[in-house]
């Protein structure tokens, strides 16, 4: 999965990171913001089942177009690789739904655009490395598992620029996803339809895609504290829209610099099957940062996490065993040690949470 990051301010050196709210094969496009819950007079357990509900069919559902749309062929042998076409038309219909949102809840004023335009061009980069990475043969669980991991570039950062202190646990967390995602690519039986999967060239794209993960953590903190200096205080659908307007722009420029738009449309005329997935594909990231926004309305930022942290997990695995992909005993190893990984931050996550509140 936009990406969507749910951070709230801390006193804390130590930069914050969410394995599972920053989505980016997952994850929609933007930003959120914590506004206050509402009472409504409608039952937690129902708002609960509508938010989780929501983000779980609309990303899972995601994930499946996006795997689609990168392993289509056409009956002349041609796949699509227009990515940045992709991010055109993905950012898009986030600007469609969040102008609307914006509208609705009425926008905010004196929005500092420029660290915005920034956040945008680094957020639509790494969106763009990870869909190079499918496009260039890595296969879509391995591709999730290494985004699970994208805590270590945001820890490697914090470590040489100084000031960041992690525990043991943590870095046997990183190391865990990132040798389980390795061991996963490595554990396809032969004779799999995914054989190709783990390109160099892939592996090479999701690495850049991770590293621009840390450079738009870095961003978007900033973004938030010159919104509170400025003593703005912009709603979800703001985040939303204009983060994705940039996102939109950039890659607009990147596909007609490139040639894309031309060549992508040519080939989704010649192959309606493909641009109904696509457009599927970038209403789910619009509908699903929706149902992200309206979970983080209600519930503790905990609960997203945990939503599409289990989300993530739950897309390896149906990709698995729906999409054509066979792994071997080393291979399942591999998803379980980069799972457990993941499940360790989450419980750490919630540890810490809990710890905070009881002092």
């Amino acid at each position: 999965q936009i990406s969507a990051d749910v951070e709230k301010s801390s006193t804390n050196t130590k930069p914050p990171f969410d394995i599972g709210a920053r989505l980016e094969l997952d994850t929609p496009t933007g930003i959120a913001g914590t506004p206050s819950p509402t009472d409504t007079g409608i039952p937690d357990a129902v708002k609960l089942i509508f938010g989780a509900g929501g983000i779980y069919t609309a990303f899972l559902y995601y994930g499946s177009l996006q795997e689609d749309v990168f392993t289509y062929v056409s009956e002349d042998g041609h796949s699509f690789k227009q990515v940045w076409f992709l991010q055109v038309l993905e950012a898009f219909a986030n600007v469609v739904v969040g102008f609307i949102g914006m509208q609705l809840m009425r926008p905010t004023k004196n929005m500092p655009l420029t660290m915005f335009g920034i956040a945008g061009v680094a957020q639509v980069s790494s969106k763009a490395c990870t869909s190079l990475a499918l496009a260039n043969g890595l296969s879509f669980p391995v591709a999730t598992l290494a985004k699970s991991g994208k805590m270590a570039p945001v820890m490697a950062g914090s470590l040489f620029l100084g000031g960041a202190e992690y525990t043991i646990r943590e870095y046997l967390q990183v190391a865990a996803i990132i040798g389980g995602t390795a061991i996963v690519s490595m554990g396809k039986k032969r004779g799999s339809s995914s054989a190709s999967s783990s390109s160099t060239i892939g592996l090479a794209y999701i690495v850049a895609s991770l590293i621009l993960d840390g450079v738009t953590a870095g961003v978007q903190k900033r973004l938030l504290e010159s919104t509170a200096k400025a003593g703005v205080k912009p709603k979800p659908y703001d985040f939303m829209f204009w983060q994705n307007l940039f996102m939109c722009v950039t890659a607009s420029m990147v596909a007609v610099g490139i040639g894309e738009v031309e060549a992508g449309m040519e080939f989704c005329a010649s192959n309606p099957e493909i641009l109904s997935k696509i457009v599927r594909f970038s209403i789910c990231s619009a509908v699903g940062q929706s149902f992200i926004f309206y979970t983080i309305a209600n519930f503790d930022p905990l609960i997203l996490t945990t939503v599409t942290t289990t989300r993530k997990i739950f897309s390896v695995l149906l990709s698995i065993f729906f999409k054509g992909h066979s792994l071997s005993a080393t291979g399942w190893s591999g998803v379980g040690l980069a799972v457990s990984g993941i499940i360790s931050e989450l419980e750490n996550k919630a540890y810490g949470r809990k710890k905070k509140h009881s002092n």
